[in-house]
């Protein structure tokens, strides 16, 4: 039997595409024998080996801007600006699994070492805070502590885990890259409010006291008519696409996968996370028009 694994890339609120991806696989009467996935990759394939993927569909359909800003516990003292605490918890409602061993099948999130800098994979122990670890986005998501080691976004080491899910032991590899052509179409006014409107006030009261005359301040001024110069968000957002870009290009030149599903979803940004309908319709989409050359490979091995 021709054993099919699913490689979910990074890509912040982009990945809320591989949720279509998912749905389009099952209305074709395929379901992978073993998922991989960094970042929101991590997210939804712990979720599908849950069985949990229409909990967090969802909830992905009834995030909005405010709800967002709700679950930001910022934490400037722990090496990023979210603690994650509050996602963390709001995860736990979704249903997923407590740990690997208790999942539908072979499950692997990705995970960077920040001080060894090379991909660590997670499989066995507690599932969340694995997932929790593979989203950890630089610079937002404070780091994860995991043993020995502080553990941060797959996405800095491995975007899309075709190695993970080939170590596996499947004879196709399907691979999902949300993040297909963001840096070529994307102009810089276009990448102009990476962060979702939100109320400001709620933004500024999670701040510490000392904290918040500065950040009132630079708000007024980020709606000011004159041009500003990028913003903290802005460039550590665009800086990562760069870097995860480089990276992306590299590790699927020594390891491609058998069908690969690119989607260009630069006219969402990576924190757009109330945008999931749109995502979602277009993973589906992607996967959709992909189905024959899956079966074409299928057909290879049998």
């Amino acid at each position: 039997m021709v054993r099919i694994g699913l490689a979910l890339g990074s890509g912040g609120a982009r990945g809320w595409s591989h949720i279509g991806v998912l749905r389009a696989l099952e209305d074709a009467g395929m379901r992978p024998d073993v998922v991989a996935g960094t970042s929101m990759g991590a997210l939804v394939g712990a979720a599908y080996c849950s069985g949990a993927l229409d909990r967090l569909e969802d909830f992905a359909r009834t995030v909005t801007p405010f709800s967002m800003a709700r679950m930001i516990d910022l934490d400037l003292r722990a090496g990023g600006l979210v603690a994650g605490n509050t996602v963390l918890q709001n995860l736990e409602t979704l249903g997923l699994r407590p740990g690997f061993a208790d999942l539908d099948r072979p499950f692997i999130a990705v995970t960077t070492d920040l001080y060894r800098g090379r991909e660590v994979w997670l499989r066995d122990g507690a599932l969340l805070p694995a997932v929790r670890a593979s989203i950890a986005i630089p610079g937002i998501f404070t780091p994860v502590r995991h043993g020995n080691h502080w553990l941060m976004d797959g996405g800095m080491s491995n975007p899309i885990p075709v190695s993970a899910c080939r170590a596996l032991g499947v004879d196709i590899v399907i691979a999902v890259d949300p993040n297909a052509g963001n840096l070529s179409s994307h102009s810089s006014s276009s990448r102009r409010g990476l962060l979702p409107q939100v109320n400001a006030e709620v933004l500024i009261g999670q701040l510490p006291r000392q904290f918040q005359p500065v950040a009132a301040a630079y708000l007024a001024k980020g709606s000011e008519a004159a041009p500003q110069p990028p913003g903290y968000i802005e460039v550590l957002s665009t800086a990562l696409d760069v870097m995860i870009d480089q990276i992306r290009r590299s590790r699927l030149a020594g390891d491609p996968p058998n069908v690969m599903v690119d989607l260009n979803l630069s006219h969402l940004n990576v924190l757009a996370f109330h945008e999931a309908e749109t995502a979602i319709e277009q993973g589906y989409a992607a996967m959709k028009d992909r189905l024959p050359r899956v079966l074409v490979e299928r057909r290879a091995f049998s």
